[in-house]
């Protein structure tokens, strides 16, 4: 969430919010937000309508693209495990994915993969490892000339956060 720069009111669309756990989180650090959850899973979805059923701010689609643009965009934990895909159609799809995250939010986004620095021991064929070093690179040329990589948080992931000056 370090991607979100204001106290004020704004708005966020979650991609791959599964049952919509994040809203908690900004329930506690943030006064006055609107939320879509985006979801490819009916079941996860019908659950977090269920937890958020008292949160009129919320709302939640079943889909891969945000029905709304959103101030902010973010996308965590879905670029992980591949489905049997293989790296170049991963690479292919987060790709895609970013595009959606750049064309549907106005201040910016952030998302996470797993890293391509992981011990190579506790690397596990099924699941996506990106390289933090070329989404760096790729998100600088394509999305925005202010980027960051956190890279130093102790899980084997990494996240980017691409911030829009207007």
């Amino acid at each position: 969430m370090k991607i979100v720069q204001t106290n004020e009111g704004f708005s966020i669309n979650d991609l791959g919010c599964g049952y919509g756990a994040l809203i908690d989180f900004l329930q506690v650090s943030f006064k006055n937000f609107s939320y879509q959850g985006i979801d490819v899973s009916e079941e996860m979805l019908t659950a977090a309508k269920l937890r958020y059923v008292n949160f009129s701010q919320s709302t939640f689609v079943v889909g891969a693209k945000p029905s709304v643009m959103a101030d902010y965009g973010i996308a965590s934990g879905i670029f992980n495990v591949r489905l049997g895909r293989t790296d170049d159609e991963w690479q292919h799809f987060l790709c895609e994915t970013l595009d959606i995250l750049s064309e549907t939010s106005r201040q910016g986004f952030a998302f996470n993969c797993l890293t391509s620095y992981s011990d190579r021991e506790k690397m596990r064929d099924y699941l996506y490892y990106a390289n933090p070093l070329d989404l760096f690179d790729l998100c600088k040329k394509k999305y925005s000339r202010h980027v960051s990589l956190l890279h130093d948080y102790g899980l084997y992931e990494f996240t980017i956060l691409v911030r829009k000056v207007l």
